[in-house]
């Protein structure tokens, strides 16, 4: 079974359209520097901000970050972007992009639009079957899905829709998270396991029934701070967690099933959370059997706000030292038919995942089966003996 065939990006695509008035931070392992490290985008140069923190959870915990990085210029120059954009995830000659986190552990809120709440309860239904979706999708969205998609969750407005549904025995756990007061918010994966633009993400060989979920994340420091947000693919298999909620570690964990990128973009007066929640997200997915597929979906349909999910995540209960990146859940569930009438979409070996917002960037990865991708192995202990190393520690 070969490799799935990749291309050369370019700046110009992974860029947001005013990137020049952005501030952006990254990460990438740079050749020269014979490791990782925290970077800022200037123009399309990648300049290494060490000095100011070993690592990306180091920069965001940092108060006066906009400050520190006021002056992009006066930082090292590790190569233009294109030189960090190769054939492949070697990479160009200058090293490659990696996911704009390290340290931060990565969560991800569930069923949080309307779309992905009516497909969470037809996954639930089908037992993991993609065969029978098609047939439960019939029955069940002239009942639920017109009654969810202007409801916010916790509402007075959403507990009377529960009690209805109750009453046609419709109620689900899918719907308890996605329009009750307490959000699902789960482990995605663990610190620096997520992988950047370029990369292939991984499907579990197991899989028949899988798909990506374009969403956007946020990065937030350690006191609760939403300093910036970036695009995120939260790789799903469909099946394992159709077949039973207790599978969804197995079902969302798993090597290179992460991807975070391609930068991301702190706020400041051009963008904040107000330009987040009007965010439009762009899928296009392209496979090698000449299928293509493509949709937009819109922030503003969302069922609880970024500031109420990041509540729900960090807080006196719950602490995060090293801050966290947090995905806010996808927009877009596919539903095109690939394998067959009826049958849904499932991913192919080799397509093509675009993931794009103006304000954010094109997040672009390929798809391959989790075993064939090389092992994640550069955790927490190699990056501390990494840096020891160069002296940085």
């Amino acid at each position: 079974m070969s490799t799935p065939a990749v291309r050369r990006l370019t700046t110009a695509e992974i860029l947001p359209r005013d990137a020049a008035q952005a501030a952006l931070i990254g990460r990438v392992w740079s050749l020269a520097q014979g490791g990782p490290c925290p970077v800022v985008v200037g123009g399309d140069v990648v300049r290494d901000l060490t000095a100011v923190a070993a690592t990306v959870a180091g920069l965001f915990a940092r108060s006066d970050l906009r400050e520190a990085i006021a002056r992009p210029r006066e930082f090292p120059a590790l190569g233009r972007i294109e030189q960090f954009l190769g054939d492949g995830e070697s990479g160009g000659p200058a090293g490659r992009l990696l996911a704009p986190c390290d340290l931060q552990p990565i969560k991800a809120a569930g069923v949080t639009f309307a779309a992905s709440m009516l497909e969470r309860m037809i996954e639930e239904r089908a037992k993991g079957d993609a065969g029978r979706a098609e047939e439960i999708r019939a029955r069940l969205t002239p009942v639920v899905g017109s009654n969810l998609r202007e409801l916010k969750a916790g509402s007075p407005e959403a507990a009377r829709v529960k009690q209805v549904l109750q009453e046609l025995d419709l109620w689900s756990q899918c719907l308890e998270v996605g329009i009750g007061p307490d959000a699902e918010v789960f482990t995605k994966a663990p610190p620096m396991a997520a992988v950047g633009t370029g990369s292939r993400v991984g499907i579990h060989p197991q899989s028949e029934w899988n798909n990506p979920e374009p969403e956007v994340v946020l990065a937030v420091s350690p006191r609760g701070e939403i300093v910036g947000a970036a695009l995120g693919n939260d790789v799903n298999l469909r099946d394992f967690e159709g077949r039973s909620a207790l599978l969804l570690g197995k079902a969302k964990d798993n090597n290179a099933s992460c991807a975070i990128g391609p930068f991301v973009r702190l706020f400041d007066d051009r963008f904040t959370i107000d330009s987040v929640e009007k965010l439009t997200v762009s899928l296009a997915v392209d496979g090698p059997d000449g299928f293509t597929m493509e949709g937009a979906s819109r922030m503003s349909a969302i069922s609880r706000s970024p500031a109420d999910l990041v509540a729900q995540t960090l807080n006196r209960n719950h602490q995060y030292p090293d801050g966290l990146m947090l995905f806010l859940g996808t927009m877009f569930a596919p539903v095109k038919d690939r394998r067959g009438p009826g049958l849904g979409f499932t991913h192919e070996l080799g397509d093509e995942v675009r993931i794009s917002s103006p304000e954010l960037g094109t997040l672009v990865n390929w798809v391959d089966r989790c075993d064939r991708i090389a092992p994640w192995t550069f955790g927490t202990l190699a990056l501390i003996d990494n840096l020891k190393a160069r002296g940085v520690l």
